[in-house]
């Protein structure tokens, strides 16, 4: 079955996997719309409890010195930087950082395809989520004809030992693959382009991509042949229910890090210096922002 081929599935569909400290119930009762969609409230307490978690991951991180990559591809409009947006909210941008790079300059167009995003990897302590990755040759270059054919045969030869070099060295790395039908990508297509504050998000490569919809399926569909390798498998994430799918993917993404809790224990604060030595500024000699609202 090719992506464009993909419905959404009933909900609750597949099997649930075990978060160490969050467990989703079996009988989920009236969770869903009767259009099979997730229901807010239970969207907003389920997001809350697993961004908990994810604090918790962040700091055994950490304390760990772990390395930790999670690549998030797929199409446009797939909802790959909602879920993005949700992970870090309560995160230490120290810790976990987000790598979106710009289109290469020229400089960087003549160096080793992989340099570019070497510079981007995590350190000990550190997790980066790459908003789209290495895995543009595989897609929009291909596609659009930014690189050559000996170039996309040599990404193709290179990917899967250049991944297994990264785990053999330690890397946690974790592939998501966001998938979204036909109608619904239209729809959201269609949204941005009547919403002022989301029209930015439709470039002239996302209209390409709207006409070449089959060609970027047939190109993912060949993209994992070579790259769904046992070291660094791809996870699709089916997304035409944003709500389900950045559930399902953060649970998932935490399934895939063996955390602990190691939280620090509640900080006591220290009294305040209430002595009378400090005299403030007098109001008259500061500039202050006009009180419009």
């Amino acid at each position: 079955m090719t992506e464009s081929d993909w419905q959404p599935g009933k909900p609750g569909d597949g099997v649930v996997g075990e978060c160490p400290k969050f467990d989703v119930p079996s009988e989920r009762g009236d969770w869903y719309t009767p259009e099979g969609r997730l229901k807010r409230k239970i969207y907003s307490s389920h997001l809350r409890a697993l961004q908990e978690e994810l604090v918790m991951a962040q700091e055994w991180i950490k304390h760990a010195g772990s390395k930790v990559i999670v690549i998030f591809e797929g199409r446009d409009a797939s909802g790959k930087g909602g879920v993005i947006k949700r992970m870090t909210e309560h995160l230490n941008p120290r810790v976990v950082r987000i790598a979106a790079l710009p289109t290469p300059t020229e400089r960087e167009k003549s160096q080793w395809y992989f340099q570019r995003y070497v510079n981007q990897l995590p350190s000990g302590g550190e997790m980066v989520l790459f908003d789209r990755s290495w895995y543009n040759r595989a897609g929009v270059e291909r596609v659009m004809g930014f690189c050559s054919r000996e170039e996309y045969l040599e990404f193709a030869r290179s990917v899967p030992e250049f991944e297994r070099m990264l785990v053999r060295s330690g890397f946690i790395l974790i592939k998501y693959w966001f998938s979204v039908s036909d109608e619904e990508q239209e729809r959201r297509f269609q949204a941005r382009l009547h919403n002022p504050m989301k029209r930015w998000k439709l470039s002239p490569m996302d209209l390409e991509s709207r006409r070449l919809y089959r060609e970027y399926s047939r190109a993912k569909d060949e993209m994992f042949k070579f790259s769904d390798i046992k070291q660094a498998p791809w996870y699709v994430v089916p997304a035409d229910d944003k709500r389900r799918a950045r559930l399902n993917c953060i649970h998932h993404m935490l399934t895939m890090i063996p955390y602990e809790d190691v939280m620090p224990d509640p900080i006591t604060l220290p009294p305040r210096d209430e002595s009378k030595t400090y005299v403030r500024t007098p109001i008259e000699d500061q500039s202050f922002v006009p009180q419009i609202y």
